[in-house]
């Protein structure tokens, strides 16, 4: 079976801290490279009991994490294929076992209402509770915590990295930070307690009570909103819609900073009247100043005979967006277009001038805009 092969990346005082990265593309700096390959056939695993779930007769269970509420018999394991059933009673295999991270911009989120030209230390585990057939992580989201190298990253070890690295926030990202929310719960608590943010990359696939449990310990909360269809979620990524917007009502609902991302995939995803109505959706059940990246499509995974998303069709669905009454619309993966930056509503000025991740000029005074002092909705300090 065919396994990721990772770059590994890290400072000395990372890798004695047991922080040992893993890049999911980019470049390490000479310097601070180390190779990091366990033994073959040593597959790290954690053993940490695993939160949200009741016991059911005969030693099954029933995980509450996310909506597909798996049925797990003595010895199975859930859908997401890190949670397992021994003798009646529930583990996470990934607490701690960290398969890939990297210091990112937190433009490549992608979060641009938070925090500009500032760095997040972005991790993940093994193991999704979808599977989406244009994941471009698949090498570790689809694959069982015994089949990709990983090593032990405590929460005091996160926060060493994050200090060391200076970056102002920490990422749980990559694959889906759902599945190892025990994980990502303890680190967040001690890593908030410090003054770290920390920050969702989801597909919003989660249940509404640990939700509201992690919730006081993060910053901001990014939602992948595959499609607006019902027969999209099923067919594409084997899960459902309703659920990811019962999330962002939730989101919504709590005042946590969020951010939506929606890959336009031509032919499957990229129609206007489908995208029209979940603009239309954004706008009258989040509100206007929801920020939303519209990216752009490249062939990966299981989805290789489509080509990438002509520009065209992401500025068709941005004005689309904008008519709907969106204020901030953005467009990825188009390095260099206009809809990279962001503009006051009000005056139309670029308060935040952009270039791929790049920030180039940040016009805004304690949040407003410098021209006419419209306040523009985000995290910027």
């Amino acid at each position: 079976m065919r396994r990721r092969s990772f770059i590994a990346s890290v400072a000395g005082c990372m890798f004695c801290s047991g922080l040992t990265p893993r890049c999911l593309g980019g470049e390490a700096h000479a310097q601070d490279a180390i190779d990091f390959v366990l033994p073959e056939g040593e597959k790290r695993i954690s053993l940490v009991p695993a939160l949200h779930y009741e016991k059911l007769e005969d030693k099954r269970l029933i995980c509450r994490l996310c909506p597909r509420e798996c049925r797990v018999a003595d010895q199975e394991r859930g859908y997401c294929g890190v949670r397992e059933n021994r003798d009646g009673d529930y583990f996470t295999l990934v607490h701690s076992r960290v398969c890939a991270v990297h210091v990112d911009p937190i433009e490549k989120k992608p979060l641009f209402h938070f925090l500009p030209g500032t760095t997040a230390l972005s991790l993940a585990t093994a193991g999704c509770n979808m599977e989406c057939r244009f994941c471009q992580n698949w090498q570790i989201s689809q694959f069982r915590p015994e089949q990709v190298d990983s090593t032990e990253a405590t929460p005091e070890g996160v926060l060493r990295a994050a200090r060391h690295h200076r970056a102002q926030s920490i990422a749980y990202t990559y694959s889906e930070p759902t599945v190892f929310y025990e994980y990502m719960l303890d680190v967040a608590r001690h890593t908030s307690r410090q003054g770290v943010g920390n920050v969702v990359i989801s597909n919003g696939y989660i249940s509404e009570a640990p939700l509201l449990e992690l919730a006081p310990h993060l910053a901001a909360y990014k939602v992948d909103l595959k499609a607006f269809t019902e027969k999209f979620y099923r067919e594409q990524c084997s899960a459902h819609l309703d659920p990811v917007l019962h999330t962002l009502k939730v989101l919504k609902r709590i005042g946590l900073w969020t951010e939506i991302v929606v890959l336009i995939i031509p032919t499957l995803n990229d129609d206007p009247a489908s995208n029209r109505d979940m603009f239309k959706w954004i706008a009258g059940e989040l509100g206007p100043d929801v920020p939303v990246h519209l990216s752009r499509f490249h062939p990966t995974y299981k989805i290789q005979n489509i080509p990438r998303t002509p520009v065209s069709t992401l500025e068709r669905l941005h004005a689309i967006a904008q008519e709907e009454g969106l204020h901030y619309v953005y467009l990825g993966n188009v390095t260099g277009h206009k809809a990279e930056s962001t503009y006051c509503p009000s005056c139309g000025h670029r308060v935040i001038e952009r270039f791929g991740y790049i920030v180039n000029r940040v016009d805004l005074k304690q949040g407003c805009c410098i021209k006419c002092g419209e306040s523009i909705p985000g995290i910027w300090s």
